[in-house]
């Protein structure tokens, strides 16, 4: 541990996988050098969020406080930062620090670095114990990993961006997905809404595929050209063999064989989806048109602050549905019955 200077804040934390979250006083740390303290206006809620304060991964130490799409406002700098000022709305995302010296890192890809430190669930080398998230009045962040947030997009709409939108953005660019192609979007949740949008910022012609047929109006609004319905044998035989790209949103188990048929040759099926269970993949559709099959884990801090700087240009943000902190909860259970859209957002003043 580096320094024990500490404050404390209110926050909503989980005591064990079976208890409800529930008010909580956390503790921070007083800003070092090179630390950004941000007053927390607003946090998206993440499947990630209710995975970890259940421990369905297996590695949550309690008390456990999630929350990685933060929007705040800067209420103190340490004397060395340079970027940020008082008063400023920053952002933070799924990641708080990395080793800064390997190979990943280097590349502005600190998501793939073995030393990441999570904003919730790593080990904290200033306190101890594991790192705490945005479901709490503040949090204090090496200056490296603070975003800066466009003054014209809605900060409450924006956090989502931090993780459902920088998850999305990545592949989408990382594939050079542009104008001429036919990309497909799987899944129209927090993710696929998101794709959607992007996708179609991106000059492609863009098709959503759902097993909702509820879904197809709202697909349209949010810029998809066509929807497709999964589970219509039809539909989907009619595709077969014409997307330069597809984009599976889906956490479900579910048949990657009926997309990957739908690829052209060269075609990319990424998954940014975490299914918990293995999935099967058949060998001869890759093989006979030299299709690929690729994964995809949000993104490195430059591409997260470009993704932020083309939302700007663009006017994107997230559609969201704003809840109060004490109806945390209630909105886990809805997550788990898709019923949001598409991304709950929680108004940190009603801590």
């Amino acid at each position: 541990m580096t320094q024990n200077k500490t404050t404390t804040a209110k926050a909503y934390a989980a005591a064990s996988a079976t208890t409800p979250l529930a008010a909580s006083t956390i503790t921070r740390r007083a800003p070092t050098d090179q630390d950004v303290q941000i007053e927390i206006l607003y946090c998206g809620v993440c499947h990630s969020d209710l995975h970890f304060v259940r421990n369905e991964w297996g590695f949550t130490q309690y008390p456990a406080v999630p929350g990685h799409e933060i929007i705040g406002r800067v209420t103190a700098t340490g004397k060395a930062v340079k970027k940020f000022k008082v008063g400023e709305v920053v952002g933070v995302g799924c990641l708080v620090d990395s080793c800064r010296t390997c190979p990943d890192c280097q590349a502005g890809l600190e998501q793939f670095c073995n030393g990441m430190v999570m904003t919730y669930g790593s080990a904290d080398k200033h306190l101890g114990g594991g790192t705490l998230g945005g479901y709490s009045q503040g949090i204090v962040v090496t200056e490296d990993f603070v975003l800066r947030i466009p003054a014209n997009l809605n900060p409450a709409s924006a956090a989502p961006l931090l993780c459902a939108g920088i998850t999305t953005y990545s592949p989408l660019r990382r594939w050079k997905v542009g104008p001429g192609q036919k990309v497909g979007i799987v899944g129209l949740g927090g993710l696929g809404h998101m794709g959607v949008k992007f996708a179609r910022a991106f000059g492609a012609h863009v098709v959503l595929f759902t097993t909702s047929p509820s879904k197809a109006a709202d697909a349209l609004r949010l810029g998809a050209h066509e929807v497709v319905i999964s589970k219509d044998a039809a539909q989907m035989a009619a595709q077969a063999g014409s997307f330069d790209f597809i984009l599976d949103t889906v956490a479900a188990v579910h048949d990657l064989n009926a997309y990957i048929n739908l690829l052209k040759r060269d075609g990319n099926l990424v998954l940014v989806g975490a299914p918990g269970e293995p999935l099967a993949i058949a060998a001869f559709p890759l093989i006979m048109k030299r299709r690929s099959f690729s994964g995809s884990l949000i993104g490195g801090l430059p591409e997260t602050q470009e993704m932020l700087d083309f939302c700007s240009a663009h006017h994107i943000t997230c559609d969201v549905e704003m809840i109060r902190m004490d109806q945390i909860n209630e909105a886990y259970e809805r997550m788990l019955k898709s019923d949001v859209k598409y991304r709950f957002v929680i108004d940190m003043a009603t801590l």
